[in-house]
């Protein structure tokens, strides 16, 4: 596990039992999502954020400006902490981590589906269910299109892939038949 995957976990871990105190969990997630989409997709953003001839006061006052309405104050407070130590291109850790906190307590889990064109509400609701079932968790289900798996689907959950998809299929017929050829 590398160094800054540890970082993230201790700073989502502290940033969840503070949001658990408060009964925020929901919104923190929301909130720290929505700094960290902005900070992701703006290439100005990150600038300005690593650009060490800014202040640190000046970094965490216009972020404040920017998100004081959106973002709570321990959300705003995280921020602010990891741009202090340095470690503003940790966020999207800080997040990914704090999603996994938030899922283990709350025996919750993230599907990621990728198919070959879009589910629907219902198709993704017998998809949670099922791999709720499964792993005895609630699924909340993502769906992105992806026209090359021919067919089918894939399910990442966590570190977990579940390749049901017409082109898996035929990629491990691929390499049965090459392997049999040998």
């Amino acid at each position: 596990m590398s160094r800054g995957t540890v970082v993230a976990k201790r700073y989502a871990k502290a940033l969840f039992q503070l949001a658990q105190q408060q009964g925020r969990i929901a919104e923190t997630e929301t909130q720290l999502k929505l700094i960290v989409d902005v900070v992701e997709s703006n290439a100005d953003v990150r600038a300005f954020l690593t650009a060490p001839n800014i202040t640190l006061d000046t970094k965490k006052q216009t972020l404040t400006q920017a998100f004081g309405a959106e973002a709570s104050p321990i959300v705003l407070n995280l921020v602010g902490l990891l741009i202090e130590r340095g470690r503003e291109g940790e966020l999207a850790a800080v997040l990914a981590a704090y999603l996994q906190v938030a899922g283990d307590v709350l025996s919750r889990a993230d599907a990621h589906v990728i198919s070959f064109q879009p589910m629907t509400d219902g198709e993704q609701s017998k998809l949670a269910e099922k791999f709720g079932a499964l792993l005895g968790k609630t699924i909340r289900v993502t769906n992105s299109v992806n026209p090359e798996l021919l067919g089918g689907l894939t399910v990442r959950i966590g570190d977990t892939l579940y390749d049901g998809s017409l082109r898996g299929k035929l990629d491990r017929l691929d390499k049965a038949l090459q392997s049999a050829a040998i």
